[in-house]
């Protein structure tokens, strides 16, 4: 079943109810947007597989432009628009997509040698005018989306999912976490080009209206006012977005009835916060790229409980999901012991796209090894401890400190370079580098901003006269994280 599907269902249920907005203006119905979709799958009709990259941030088009790319039997690859260009570009270049969708603003941006179409221009348009295609009978296994994650080595990465991936995650979270109707809305706080844009597919099938902010990304009083004047609202936010709705002091929307959070740890005194403004609304999810939105989680339910235990866990497996902890050896780690955690199920990647030696790492006798650290208590909960790749997650996004210490080196006034995560009570986690040299923060700042995007820049640097090695000279990052909490 190709996801197009979803879409097809909902116009023929809820064919004249509004399906898209822009903030409070309604933009399609479910009958137009099946329609807008199936013309731009008209315009980009080709080689079953072309890859076809947007790049852009919170817009209603999106919508059209992910089914409608499925409706052309092509692969969705969006692209994060607060990466830096050269980046953008890397994974253009990546993917080999054929054609690429920008924003005005990330449209006027790239340079990389194919065609790229500006979305809301007048040729855009004439694609949404063209003769429209068949809705497709895709195979299951066939590639919907490459989901690129950047690994340990700064080298991006393309999770393949395929449409029985996709399939699976909206079946989960339909499942364990939200049953919404037509009556009720998903409002894209979050970023659509990742977190926020895989609950399109279950919100679809459901007939919930996509609400689109008219800043085009999280602005917490223009989200409540959202909340306010949509029916029914469910969310998906990082944590740090969840702390900044309770900063505003406003209680609880009339019609916020679920915010997921996830993407970065949520720390239990916030977390009561939340509960404390807003009430039991909230459901948790652990996952990855490679296994979308969709390894555990922690259901509006288990939230209610006062221990301190439950509320520092990332819950339960997924339904469909198969979750365990395993120890160097791949034994089962027993109940309370810390290992690497794994699972298997329809949700998991195929592998990543044009990289055998990293799928070959990461997929072994059937099981997603997640890199992750953690461990099982004696009624299933499970508890993330430590990450074995150091990735730092930081309002919700993914930095991975070699990539940011390669661009530091370059930096002729820097000998050596440590990245970690340090705690923080806003982000999760901030940025903070050990540097060895002469440096000075502006300089380093400027440096980083010409090479990568901005939200990887550290927060904080640190000056050091050398690095805490072990005696076969690797960096001892657990040393410099004791350092930051003393």
């Amino acid at each position: 079943m190709n996801l197009f599907a979803l879409l097809d269902q909902a116009a023929a249920r809820f064919g004249d109810r509004g399906a898209v907005y822009h903030g409070e203006r309604q933009v399609w119905t479910w009958a137009q947007l099946r329609e807008r979709a199936l013309r731009l799958a008209g315009e980009l009709r080709g080689e079953p597989g072309a890859r076809i990259a947007v790049a852009s941030e919170n817009r209603p088009e999106i919508v059209e432009l992910m089914f409608g790319i499925w409706a052309a039997e092509c692969v969705y690859v969006p692209i994060n628009y607060k990466l830096h260009p050269r980046e953008m570009a890397d994974i253009v270049a990546d993917s080999g997509a054929t054609q690429v969708f920008a924003s005005p603003m990330i449209a006027a941006q790239l340079d990389i040698g194919i065609p790229v179409e500006t979305i809301g221009a007048e040729s855009y348009a004439q694609r949404c005018r063209a003769e429209p295609v068949a809705p497709p009978d895709t195979d299951p296994a066939a590639l919907a989306w490459l989901f690129y994650t950047s690994g340990t080595t700064g080298r991006s990465k393309g999770a393949m999912l395929s449409h029985r991936n996709l399939m699976a995650m909206t079946v989960s979270h339909l499942a364990d976490f939200d049953a919404p109707e037509e009556n009720c809305s998903l409002v894209h706080g979050a970023p659509m080009s990742h977190g926020s844009g895989l609950y399109i597919p279950p919100y679809v099938l459901r007939g919930a209206r996509q609400v689109i902010p008219e800043s085009g990304a999280f602005e917490p009083a223009e989200f409540l006012d959202l909340c306010e004047h949509h029916p029914g609202c469910s969310a998906f936010l990082a944590p740090t977005m969840v702390q900044r709705l309770v900063a505003t002091g406003r209680p609880r929307p009339r019609n916020l009835r679920t915010v997921v959070y996830g993407g970065g740890p949520m720390y239990v005194d916030s977390l009561k916060k939340a509960m404390a403004a807003f009430g039991p609304i909230f459901t948790q999810l652990y996952g990855q790229g490679e296994a979308p939105m969709t390894i555990t989680g922690l259901r509006r339910a288990d939230h209610l409980d006062a221990d301190d235990a439950v509320l520092g866990s990332v819950g339960y497996a997924r339904s469909g999901v198969a979750v365990a902890v395993v120890r160097e050896d791949g034994t089962a780690a027993t109940t309370g012991e810390i290992g690497e955690i794994v699972c298997r199920g329809d949700v998991v990647m195929s592998g990543y796209w044009n990289n055998p030696d990293a799928t070959a790492t990461t997929l072994r006798n059937g099981w997603l090894h997640t890199g992750d650290m953690g461990s099982f208590d004696e009624r299933g909960y499970l508890t993330l401890r430590d990450r074995s790749k150091d990735v730092v997650i930081s309002g919700g996004s993914n930095i991975y400190p070699r990539e940011v210490e390669e661009v530091l080196i370059e930096h002729p006034g820097v000998t050596e370079a440590c990245v970690v995560g340090a705690p923080d009570e806003e982000w999760g986690e901030v940025v903070v580098a050990f540097i060895v040299g002469t440096a000075d923060p502006a300089a380093l700042d400027a440096h980083l901003l010409a090479r990568i995007a901005r939200f990887k820049r550290p927060k904080r640097y640190a000056f050091v006269d050398e690095l805490p090695k072990n005696s076969y000279g690797k960096v001892l990052k657990r040393a410099l994280r004791a350092q930051l909490m003393r």
